[in-house]
């Protein structure tokens, strides 16, 4: 049950925000754009089928589902020399104008009868290759745009809003799949871009031609201090500790996401609609737990994010003792409301303690590494699931969460330590 003071703590955490016209106006275009990747998530993959050649889909989906998704490693890599130096906003615009062209084509070649494979997994890479820097210009640029005391509240929106896409897009592109092609319905994800683009331009406008202290438009870094951005991380342990209890909390999730559906059918003997309901309750818990998000600036963010980390390992144990599919209903829903503020808290972290020059770097960055996190976790499923059965991993990922917790709280009272030992 919610207690009065804490429904007093999150109008109080989000209303200032709405005070910044620049924010007011970006946030529903990117809750569209997080909207169209929702939807894109079944459309992608339900187009993949439907054009794949016979004997061929299944090859297919996973090139196009790899294809929408890990370029923007490599793109974070090969491009950071030129993109490091543009202004956060530029980049959130970039991205968002490639994504709407070349997302927005897949229909257009579809209407015209020309969507072969190859093209289309080609233009869903090439949609994708900026989305690293994309993102990490969205964030870069909340934080231009709010003082430090805004930022968790402005993240918890944003990763809340992400977090409901999860729900409620698939349910939509669903619907819509009854009257209208999946390649449509990437169409909209396209305009959803399209839009994100106008509003950001909108904003770099009204920050002037030669921007302002803390503003959307950040002068460009020079390029000796976008080279020693790069080593950042290397140099601020703080830093380098997020992004790696980030990089591993995501890799222990890869084999749970495996497992659960199998989890479902082998162990449960049930069929898609209990699984659909295990992702839902989650998505649900999720945007709670974000929105809840707000609430925290005043506690530290360090012990809130471990928390985070060891309670969603803990919400993961029952499945291994054979709890019967209610208890574990109830604690996936716990779960992904305790899961839902991690996102937020982490980019805070890094707006915090990050030199603002360097902030598109670093994000970039972190992006990047986090985007082969997930993938290797999931790689690692397969053979583990050989190895132990569904509910085994799942209780073993949660059990190696929750040492991954102990294991990073251990670390950061060690450095502290030190740190302080060096100041004496």
């Amino acid at each position: 049950m919610t207690s009065p003071q804490t429904t007093r703590l999150l109008p109080q955490a989000y209303r200032p925000l709405f005070a910044h016209p620049r924010f007011r106006r970006l946030l529903p275009a990117l809750a569209a754009s997080d909207l169209g990747d929702g939807m894109s998530v079944v459309a992608v993959a339900w187009l993949a089928i439907e054009i794949a050649p016979p004997g061929r889909s299944g090859m297919l989906l996973g090139a196009a589902l790899a294809a929408y998704a890990l370029p923007g490693a490599a793109g974070a890599l090969l491009f950071g020399r030129w993109l490091r130096r543009l202004p956060a906003a530029r980049l959130l615009a970039a991205d968002s104008r490639i994504r709407a062209v070349l997302l927005g084509c897949v229909p257009l070649a579809w209407a015209l009868g020309v969507l072969h494979p190859v093209l289309y997994v080609a233009l869903l890479a090439g949609s994708s290759v900026l989305h690293a820097w994309g993102n990490a210009g969205k964030y870069a640029l909340l934080a231009g745009l709010l003082p430090a005391e805004q930022r968790l509240a402005a993240n918890a929106l944003v990763s809340s809003s992400a977090s409901a896409s999860i729900v409620i897009g698939p349910a939509l592109a669903g619907f819509l799949a009854a009257a209208i092609s999946p390649a449509w319905l990437i169409g909209l994800d396209a305009l959803s871009f399209a839009v994100l683009a106008a509003q950001v331009g909108r904003v770099r406008g009204a920050s002037g031609a030669a921007g302002q202290a803390g503003g959307a438009e950040s002068a460009p870094v020079d390029a000796d201090r976008s080279a020693a951005g790069l080593h950042l991380l290397r140099k601020q342990p703080e830093l380098l500790g997020v992004l790696a209890l980030t990089w591993f909390f995501n890799f222990l999730y890869g084999p749970a996401e495996v497992a659960l559906p199998l989890h479902v059918t082998d162990d449960l003997h049930a069929g898609a609609g209990l699984l659909g309901l295990y992702w839902t309750l989650f998505g649900a818990g999720a945007v709670l737990g974000g929105l809840a998000a707000g609430a925290l600036r005043r506690f530290p963010l360090w012990p809130v994010t471990l928390t985070i980390v060891a309670g969603w390992g803990l919400a993961l144990v029952p499945f291994g003792l054979g709890a019967p599919a209610a208890v574990t209903l109830a604690c996936f829903t716990l779960g992904g409301l305790i899961y839902g503020p991690f996102t937020a808290l982490s980019y805070t972290l890094f707006q915090d303690r990050t030199p603002a020059a360097w902030l598109t770097t670093v994000l970039a960055a972190r992006s990047a590494a986090l985007l082969t996190a997930g993938p290797v976790g999931t790689a690692l499923g397969g053979p583990l699931i050989a190895f132990m059965g569904p509910r085994g991993v799942l209780a073993a990922s949660g059990i190696a969460t929750v040492v991954l917790a102990l294991v990073a709280a251990v670390m950061r009272v060690w450095t502290s330590r030190r740190v302080a030992s060096r100041l004496v």
